[in-house]
């Protein structure tokens, strides 16, 4: 690791949270499931507002801007894994 990587991780304080996201491994179908239903596929807040059936304004998925996004997407995934190949479920309904 470089001294400039060091002082950047140094800094990060949700450095100690993303690791924690990342170390957790999915081996229990009822969290596998929770952890499906509680993270949303796609983003939320994105939205087309329209007046009189013309768009007047198009709001930008604002997810991305969680510095734990791609933590949370990744578990999503790992979650979503284990049921489809440990499980054998068909996870369709989550997508």
């Amino acid at each position: 690791m470089s001294c400039f990587t060091q002082i950047l991780l140094h800094h990060d304080l949700l450095y100690p949270v993303r690791e924690w996201l990342e170390s957790i491994e999915i081996h229990n179908r009822k969290l596998a499931h929770f952890l499906c239903k509680a993270i949303p596929a796609q983003c939320p807040f994105e939205r087309d507002i329209t007046l009189f059936g013309r768009k007047l304004v198009h709001i930008p998925p604002m997810c991305k801007l969680n510095p734990l996004y791609e933590q949370v997407v990744t578990l999503r995934f790992k979650a979503l894994c284990y049921l489809a190949d440990e499980c054998g479920e068909d996870v369709a309904v989550y997508c």
